[in-house]
C-alpha cells in the first residue's frame, strides 16, 4: 500500500493547483499526507487487527481530525451512527489498496473491497470503484499484463479505458465521484512505463490530484514490484510514528513482492 501512501504525499500540493503537465518537482516542502493516507492506513489496521472497517474509520478520524476528508465522510465520522450514506465518492477507491495486496484470491480481494467500500460508500458506483482498484491491485500482484488488466477491469466493471493520459488531460477536470476518477486513474498507470511515471500521469491531468494518483499508485506498486528507493525513503520520512507503525506491520506480514 506504500504505492498508494506516496501518490497521496506527492499529489497532495497539486490537489488545489492542477499540474498539467508531466515535468513538476516530485517532492515539494509542503508535501504531506492527507485524509487519503490515513484511511488507507485504517483498513490496514483493520486486516492485521481483524477489527471491523467501521471502528477503525471512525478511530483514525479521531486521531487525525483535520487530514482534508470530505464533508459526508467528516459528518458520518464524527457522528454516533454506523449506517452508510450512499456516496459513489472516489474515497472508497483511494484507501481499499490494502485490500489489494493483503488477500490471496481475486474472489475475496472483490468482496473485501465491497465491504471496505458499504461501510460509508454503499451505492454502487462507489463499491465497483473500490472493487476495480483492488482488482487491479492483485491482478498486478499476480503478474497479469497490462492488457489482462485492461480487459478485466472494461468487462468486469465496464469502465472506458480507451482513452490515453494525452487525451484524458485536454479535457479533464475536477471529478471527486468513482465514474469520473477511477478510470483515469486505472489508465494512469495503464499508460505508465514505471512506478514514478504512473504518479506524473496521474496528477498530470489535474482534478483531485491526490487521490487519483493515490489510487494510480497503489497498482503501479503492485505491477512494478515496489517504489523507487529514493521515493520511499521521502515517504516514509513524512508518515508519523502511528501510520509508519501499521505500515511497517501491514509490509511485514503482506511483503509487496509475492
Amino acid at each position: 500500500m506504500l504505492g498508494a501512501i506516496a501518490g497521496d504525499i506527492i499529489g497532495s500540493v497539486y490537489e488545489g493547483h492542477n499540474m498539467k503537465r508531466l515535468d513538476f518537482p516530485l517532492f515539494s516542502p509542503s508535501c504531506c499526507f492527507t485524509d487519503d493516507t490515513v484511511l488507507t492506513v485504517a483498513l490496514a489496521d483493520s486486516i492485521l487487527s481483524g477489527t471491523p472497517y467501521v471502528e477503525k474509520l471512525k478511530e483514525y478520524f479521531r486521531l487525525y481530525p483535520r487530514a482534508g476528508y470530505g464533508a459526508a465522510f467528516k459528518q458520518w465520522a464524527a457522528s454516533a451512527t454506523c449506517q452508510p450514506y450512499n456516496s459513489f465518492g472516489n474515497g472508497s477507491a483511494m484507501r481499499v489498496s490494502p485490500v489489494g495486496f493483503a488477500y490471496q484470491d481475486l474472489d475475496t480481494v472483490r468482496k473485501q473491497a465491497a465491504r471496505s467500500a458499504a461501510v460509508t460508500h454503499n451505492h454502487p458506483e462507489g463499491i465497483k470503484g473500490a472493487e476495480a482498484v483492488a482488482a487491479a491491485i492483485f491482478l498486478a500482484r499476480q503478474g497479469e499484463n497490462k492488457a489482462g488488466i485492461r480487459t478485466y477491469i472494461e468487462t468486469e466493471f465496464g469502465y472506458d479505458l480507451s482513452e490515453t493520459i494525452e487525451q484524458i488531460r485536454i479535457w479533464y477536470k475536477f471529478d471527486v465521484t468513482c465514474q469520473g476518477s477511477v478510470s483515469q486513474a486505472i489508465i494512469a498507470f495503464l499508460d505508465s512505463t514505471d512506478f514514478e511515471d504512473a504518479i506524473r500521469k496521474a496528477i498530470s491531468i489535474g482534478g483531485d490530484s491526490d487521490t487519483i494518483a493515490c489510487m494510480a499508485g497503489g497498482i503501479a506498486q503492485a505491477y512494478y514490484h515496489g517504489i523507487p528507493e529514493e521515493i520511499e525513503d521521502r515517504v516514509l520520512r513524512t508518515l508519523d510514528r502511528t501510520l509508519l507503525d501499521v505500515v511497517r506491520r501491514f509490509e511485514a506480514i503482506y511483503p509487496r513482492d509475492r
